[in-house]
């Protein structure tokens, strides 16, 4: 392909994606294929010619569309929102075509110096303490990680380098480690318990209230019965906006009580719900957030940046730089001492790494913090006028408050147990195809999640969803009279 036929191609593939956005509610959101039905739609081995972009291009509806579930479909209410945005879209092209490997900063100055910037925009587009900041006093800055599984795995790490810097010998950190215990919700997600176990050390995951937050007492008495015992505290995961639902950790009585064991690194989690911080009014969770260690949120779940974007704040960057550094002859260059050179390989757990602070540049930019803010509250007002729909039907139950875009609830009439009956209602609205959602269990209650996840979604596509539920549900119970 020479460039005159890339910008015709180029000119298809743009015509494509706004179709498919344009007519994506035609589209079934979950897909409905069977494991393996890709193979078959395609030869056992590459073609010998090149091919054309038409022909290749005819294969994405035959053989990649039937296999798509469709996570911009305002019909698709699963998980957690993986939004995304023409202008990050528009960024990401220029992404692949800088083709740079960002590992040092003279790897490539501007996607380092981009990420340092961007990084403090967004943070105090969040309303972050200012130690967060690059430009600040001390060592704090941010970084984009892969993930919020990325952002936790780095956090333990750095806090058990922190945990072990007394040791002096290899022996001595392997009898320490076998000593450290970190602490999270048992509503956490489980990529904190998967950190745990990369990390080697032992993770203690703590009752929720009836809220499903941890709470100050309940950390505190684990702690000093951890000390007790001979163990060493030594890091504390604190989810602002649990998986299940949406429920926020104590953040200030979590800071209180690691105040008593100073060398606790807190690390936050707020996968999804940080977004929701560009608005004033949404951020009292954050209450005490001046005394955590790291601070992680996705701009890819819900503030309009494509997958892959995991924006990661740290207090004391050379506890992190400590904890990673390997330094080649051949990756060494004059400038990496510079703090105004960072070097990311340093921060993370691979080496190269893409340009995604353009992906944040262009949408802060084209946005506005006015238009992320109308963004997260359109999305906010539209679970509420779902909750309203569910609280008018008395066959069913909202199961915990509602949180930002996020509804829990079941059907709480039927003969035989209520979570089989939740779990075949699941069943049912993910076959018939018409939404897509998924289910979660808390305290041995059985429920549905609804999450607002698409920008297209609108107040009809609530109707929409509401209407899909009641129908299968007044299925579900004819049949139990028969």
């Amino acid at each position: 392909m020479n460039a005159k036929e890339f910008s015709s191609a180029a000119r298809e593939m743009i015509d494509y994606i706004v179709d498919y956005h344009d007519n994506i509610r035609s589209r079934r959101p979950l897909a409905a294929v069977q494991p393996g039905y890709l193979r078959s739609l395609l030869p056992s081995s590459a073609p010998d010619l090149p091919q054309t972009f038409e022909e290749v291009m005819a294969d994405v509806e035959r053989v990649i569309q039937p296999g798509m579930t469709h996570w911009t479909s305002p019909q698709f209410h699963a998980y957690f929102p993986s939004c995304s945005s023409f202008p990050s879209m528009l960024a990401d092209m220029l992404c692949g075509a800088l083709t740079c490997i960002g590992f040092t900063w003279e790897a490539s100055p501007a996607c380092t110096e981009l990420e340092v910037v961007m990084m403090d925009w967004l943070a105090k587009l969040l309303g972050l303490p200012e130690h967060f900041l690059a430009t600040a006093p001390g060592s704090g800055g941010g970084v984009i990680q892969g993930s919020a599984s990325e952002a936790t795995l780095v956090a333990l790490l750095a806090a058990k380098q922190r945990a072990l810097r007394s040791c002096t010998t290899v022996q001595q950190k392997a009898q320490q480690t076998l000593l450290l215990v970190a602490y999270a919700s048992e509503m956490s997600h489980s990529s904190v318990e998967r950190a745990g176990m990369l990390v080697g050390v032992q993770l203690r995951l703590l009752p929720a209230d009836p809220h499903h937050a941890l709470r100050g007492s309940v950390l505190r008495a684990a702690m000093e019965e951890d000390c007790q015992r001979g163990l060493l505290p030594f890091a504390v995961v604190v989810t602002l906006g649990t998986t299940s639902t949406c429920a926020f950790d104590n953040l200030r009585e979590i800071g209180d009580v690691c105040y008593s064991f100073p060398d606790v690194w807190i690390h936050v989690d707020a996968a999804y719900a940080g977004a929701s911080f560009v608005c004033e009014e949404l951020r009292a969770p954050m209450e005490g957030i001046e005394v955590v260690d790291s601070f992680n949120f996705n701009p890819h779940k819900w503030l309009l940046v494509n997958f892959d974007c995991s924006a990661m704040w740290i207090r004391k960057s050379e506890e992190v730089v400590d904890a990673f550094h390997v330094d080649p002859v051949y990756l060494r260059h004059q400038h990496q001492t510079d703090p105004m050179a960072p070097d990311y390989r340093h921060w993370q757990l691979p080496l190269g790494r893409r340009f995604r602070s353009l992906k944040l540049w262009f949408v802060m930019r084209m946005y506005g913090k006015a238009g992320l803010q109308d963004h997260i509250r359109k999305h906010v007002a539209l679970a509420r006028q779902f909750e309203q729909l569910v609280r008018a039907d008395s066959r069913f139950e909202i199961i915990c408050p509602v949180r930002l875009g996020l509804v829990c609830f079941r059907v709480k009439v039927s003969k035989y147990d209520l979570n089989a009956f939740n779990a075949r209602l699941v069943k049912r609205i993910n076959e018939d195809g018409a939404i897509h959602l998924v289910a979660s269990e808390v305290a041995g209650v059985y429920f549905l999640r609804l999450a607002v996840c698409s920008r297209f979604t609108e107040s009809e596509d609530m109707v929409f969803a509401w209407k899909a539920v009641e129908r299968l549900t007044s299925q579900l119970l004819k049949e139990e009279d028969k």
